[in-house]
């Protein structure tokens, strides 16, 4: 029985995820577009990251906490980029999409247009969901956090962050776009560098903001489904000269 109630669960696991990539697909039904169903990460010890902590110290005028090791810090080596755990890992900026795959786990899509599916959207704050998408030769990180930034005020909080420098982040335009009931409601920005801290640009409010009556709007049981687009925005200077 005990295996038969095992076998059986993982069935309904599995009905439901097709469920929900086939609502996906009804959704933004455009040719060509991948569907990535993402599950929250719930229940995390928010411990402040070191970018998030020296953030919260400058603001208070205390200078922010020195170990040994920073007298030899490399300052080509970025800390961990993922905003779900505080990670001590560090190193530079090419192997940071291998940290996050392997150590991390997590998912990554490749396409210039891709549908981000967050489900169980009715869970408490903090809840996060995340992927990385890959395409034009770069790679993405997508962040969609659901945070109480007023006490009993649930928000969502959706970015695109560029692995890479702010100097590269500013030759792309990213585009989120929430479409349903027919209703349509877009969000184009640049997309900031990993670099800047994924706290930081909630905490700024640079990013799309949704309450939770609007995102209710939006949802399907639950369920909401993100259009991402991504797109080159600028031209390089040698290439303008020529």
């Amino acid at each position: 029985m005990l295996f038969f109630t095992q076998c059986f669960g993982a069935v309904l696991d599995l009905i439901h995820l097709r469920f929900q990539h086939y609502k996906a697909k009804r959704v933004f039904s455009a040719a060509g577009q991948l569907v990535c169903v993402v599950n929250p990460t719930h229940s995390l010890k928010y411990a402040p990251t070191r970018c998030a902590a020296a953030q919260a110290s400058t603001e208070q005028g205390i200078p922010p906490p020195c170990h040994h090791h920073e007298a030899v810090h490399d300052p080509q080596l970025v800390p961990c980029t993922c905003p779900l755990f505080s990670c001590p890992w560090e190193g530079h900026l090419e192997v940071v999409v291998s940290h996050l795959r392997q150590t991390h786990r997590i998912n990554i899509l490749q396409g210039a247009e891709i549908v981000f599916l967050a489900t169980d959207m009715h869970l408490p704050a903090p809840t996060d969901w995340i992927i990385m998408h890959s395409c034009l030769g770069h790679q993405f990180l997508l962040v969609l956090r659901k945070q109480e930034k007023y006490e009993g005020h649930p928000q969502f909080f959706a970015t695109m962050m560029l692995i890479g420098t702010p100097t590269q982040a500013d030759n792309f335009t990213y585009r989120l776009e929430l479409n349903r009931n027919q209703r349509r409601l877009k969000w184009e920005a640049t997309p900031r560098s990993i670099l800047e801290c994924v706290d930081s640009v909630i905490s700024d409010g640079d990013c799309l903001v949704l309450n939770t009556s609007l995102a209710q709007l939006f949802s399907d049981n639950g369920s909401l489904a993100i259009g991402i687009a991504i797109t080159t925005s600028k031209v390089h200077s040698s290439e303008a000269e020529m």
